[in-house]
């Protein structure tokens, strides 16, 4: 609502004149919020928003349209970027809870959705989901700020909603395992080489437990274990027991940096370089 004032002049004979000042208010008839489903995003992972307008007045509003900005924003020295993309086919419209014909929908960006009618003393909800993509921030608590605008008949201003969406802080890990030599006899010495790597913001700390366990068949003696080039110690370290071949390392024992993220000054792409812990186990077969 927003309360508007005015006031009339007469002028007659060289004098001038003022009326009363009046005041009036400007009642919105129709609302918008906006709200991501989704708590937080990851690196190509989605994001759900619902857009809820609702309409007090007593007659229809037609042929609305809403137009998302896909979180556009411009860091410090470069173009306009945008961070989402929205997924094909994912818009879904309800009229007072019944799902509706999908609306007309260009991907954008920005993204536009338009054809929407909101009935009278009833509400619509539009549902869609877009994807975080090669621009969006990944940093430790970075966020996503996303606008969507409502335009069309019936709505004497234009409205706006906006959700603030924050990345999923935790570390996000893999590991690949490799062998040499691969072809070894009776009696030879095997190195084996575990890569584990961190993508996510965050590190891995002694009460995350990271453990790292493997059953080597057949199983290896006399084993001697580094981590990032530094002995680890057995029981400190790692357990083995040599007549099964199971191997198990203590948890904490390996910490994992979180990973480092750079954005491309030319093209604007966030670049991920992964935390990386090597942890090697050497014995005889």
């Amino acid at each position: 609502m927003a309360t508007f004032y005015n006031q009339a002049t007469l002028s007659f004979d060289g004098r001038t004149l003022t009326s009363n000042q009046t005041e009036g208010e400007v009642v919105t008839r129709v609302t918008l919020a906006k709200t991501a489903v989704s708590s937080d995003y990851t690196p190509n992972g989605n994001i759900v928003y619902a857009v809820t307008l609702v309409n007090t007045d007593d007659t229809v509003k037609t042929n609305i349209s809403l137009t998302d900005n896909l979180g556009a924003f411009t860091p410090v020295g470069s173009t306009e970027l945008v961070p989402l993309s929205y997924v094909g086919g994912s818009v879904l419209y309800y009229q007072n809870g019944i799902l509706q014909p999908t609306p007309t929908v260009n991907a954008g960006p920005p993204l536009v959705i338009s054809g929407i009618d909101i009935p009278a003393g009833g509400n619509v909800i539009i549902l869609y989901e877009v994807q975080a993509n090669e621009f969006a921030p990944r940093g430790e608590n970075a966020t996503i700020t996303n606008t969507v605008e409502a335009n069309g008949e019936g709505l004497c201003d234009e409205l706006t909603g906006t959700a603030t969406t924050p990345t999923k802080n935790a570390p996000e890990l893999s590991i690949a395992k490799a062998i040499c030599p691969q072809t070894v006899s009776c009696g030879d010495e095997v190195t084996y080489t575990f890569i584990i790597q961190n993508t996510g913001n965050t590190q891995v700390v002694a009460t995350d437990n990271l453990i790292v366990s493997d059953l080597f068949n057949p199983a290896l003696t006399n084993i001697t274990v580094t981590l990032n080039g530094a002995t680890l110690n057995e029981e400190t370290g790692y357990t083995y027991n040599e007549q099964t071949g199971e191997f198990t390392t203590i948890g904490g024992a390996i910490p994992l940096p979180a990973a480092t993220f750079t954005r491309d000054p030319e093209t604007g792409v966030v670049n991920t370089t992964p935390g990386v812990a090597v942890l090697t186990i050497t014995g005889t077969i």
